[in-house]
């Protein structure tokens, strides 16, 4: 079997529910939509499912208009993308930038998560660079982790459930895709050969393989109800522990050589162009 793109999702709120595409753009800083939308506390702190839980039932859609959010047990919200000049600061882990504030977001999200929060728009994504250990001076990120994009494979999941369904004597269900949130999913290649890939080519795109992805909390929360367990953390640690962390997935960053938005679809052959040799893990920090 060759390689294929078998699956892109997009997330457009951070930590809020993906959603599955049959095709999506590619642009410098990530898949198109992805992780544009973002929710802060009252002072402009990043606020993800590591810490705010119910933020994975939110349900967001892109309209013509801007966003529709869904959450159980409340009415849907409909924001329009905010005037860019109204600007607010907003951080994410070591990133301090400026993000579009859409204030009529505020009472709603309020209401659903049970705390202030707020509802940013990252209107010029080139205002936040990837970090520079891994990356080329001119990369940029949405409001991503920390990269463009995130791809894992079908082979490393059925692997890793197979190691959860052993360590569990089958009481525990496989764990569906959705636990890791990526957003290009391969067909077609080996258990963690994503781990070996420097350079990827998904149909159209060259794409550089920079750091693994290592794994946090978010991963143990059930994508439906939001509830933890521990699981596939505990598998992780058994099969997949480097330098103190679990690893899962792999970030890649988009070559564009105009810039320009290049469209892969589900179905897309996958090259691999770089590799190392197998063995090494993921790619990590240098210590």
């Amino acid at each position: 079997m060759s390689a294929r793109l078998g699956s892109v999702h997009r997330y457009p709120v951070k930590s809020a529910r993906g959603e599955r595409l049959d095709e999506a753009s590619v642009e410098p800083w990530g898949l198109a939509g992805d992780r544009r939308w973002m929710v802060v506390d009252s002072d402009g702190l990043a606020l993800t499912a590591r810490e705010v839980h119910p933020l994975l039932l939110l349900h967001p859609e892109i309209t013509a208009a801007g966003l529709r959010v869904q959450a159980p047990g409340a009415e849907p919200l409909d924001v329009a993308v905010p005037d860019p000049d109204r600007q607010v600061p907003v951080r994410l882990w070591r990133s301090e930038l400026t993000a579009a504030h859409a204030e009529e977001a505020d009472a709603w999200l309020g209401e659903v998560l049970g705390r202030p929060a707020r509802l940013v728009h990252l209107d010029d994504p080139t205002r936040r660079p990837v970090s520079a250990e891994y990356a080329a001076p001119d990369d940029r990120v949405s409001f991503a982790d920390g990269y463009p994009l995130l791809v894992t494979t079908t082979a490393s999941l059925a692997a890793l459930n197979d190691v959860v369904l052993k360590r569990s004597q089958g009481t525990h269900e496989p764990l569906p895709m959705t636990r890791f949130r990526p957003n290009v999913v391969v067909d077609g290649v080996p258990a963690w050969a994503e781990d070996d890939w420097r350079r990827v080519r998904i149909g159209g795109v060259d794409f550089r393989a920079v750091k693994g992805c290592a794994r946090c909390v978010i991963t143990t929360l059930d994508p439906g109800t939001a509830e933890g367990g521990k699981e596939p953390i505990a598998s992780l640690a058994r099969i997949r522990r480097w330098d103190g962390a679990t690893w899962f997935g792999t970030n890649l960053v988009p070559d564009l050589p105009d810039g320009r938005p290049v469209t892969i679809r589900e179905g897309d052959a996958v090259e691999v162009l770089e590799a190392v040799e197998p063995g090494a893990g993921p790619i990590r920090p240098v210590r």
